[in-house]
């Protein structure tokens, strides 16, 4: 179970950026929904930018952490973008018929 976590991350950089890289699935879901959580309420910038551009794989959990993300910043406030959402996030997306959720805060 750590092995699996250490090949993702949630962290904090920039002005209210909050970056998520590695592998989105049903093992790292759980502790990076806790971190991001726990980060987008210790932004002090008026919008969070949720950057994917560094996610490898993902599943559907992927898109949960960003619904959930989404909720958090909106709880804090603040307004929200989506930046580099790799291809596979976005088929989901697609079938699940988020496209255009995801797209517009």
């Amino acid at each position: 179970m750590i092995e699996s976590v250490s090949e993702s991350a949630v962290r904090l950089s920039g002005a209210g950026e909050l970056l998520l890289s590695g592998v989105l699935d049903y093992r790292t879901g759980p502790a990076l929904r806790k971190q991001g959580q726990a980060l987008i309420k210790s932004v002090s910038a008026a919008e969070v930018v949720i950057d994917c551009s560094a996610v490898q794989k993902s599943s559907s959990v992927g898109l949960s952490l960003l619904l959930c993300f989404m909720r958090d910043a909106k709880a804090a406030g603040k307004t929200w973008s989506i930046r580099g959402m790799p291809e596979d996030m976005r088929e989901i997306a697609q079938v699940s018929e988020l496209t255009e959720l995801l797209a517009h805060p």
